[in-house]
């Protein structure tokens, strides 16, 4: 086992604590899903947002889905004119046996625009 890093990103179409909570969900989700990560093998998640979004952590997202021993962090972007706005990004630390080209990055609604290259389920 190793440790590694998958990078995900989505985005939410208003700044209320219910859309955030969702949408961060939605992302956690599918990243497990899609690396078959059992939540034993998370090290720490580490949340930033956009500086439009202020009801809510992302973290309280892994908290809603059953991620309760796992260090999380919440931070905030630094405000980039131009940049994809109300956009949540997640760095999450794991064990695993996947190589890194075998990881699964996962880029959800208009954050799929960030990476094209990555975005392809």
């Amino acid at each position: 086992m190793k440790i590694r890093a998958i990078r995900g990103a989505t985005t939410v179409s208003a700044d209320d604590s219910s859309s955030i909570v969702a949408a961060t969900g939605e992302l956690l989700e599918e990243m497990l899903r899609r690396n078959q990560v059992e939540p034993d093998a998370l090290v720490s998640i580490v949340f930033t947002s956009t500086p439009d979004l202020r009801s809510e952590f992302p973290a309280a997202a892994a908290r809603s889905i059953g991620i309760s021993d796992v260090p999380l962090l919440s931070a905030a972007e630094i405000d980039v004119a131009g940049a994809l706005p109300r956009c949540i990004r997640v760095l999450m630390h794991l064990y695993t046996t996947l190589d890194r080209g075998e990881l699964r990055h996962v880029y959800l609604n208009e954050a799929r625009t960030l990476r094209t290259d990555l975005a392809s389920d």
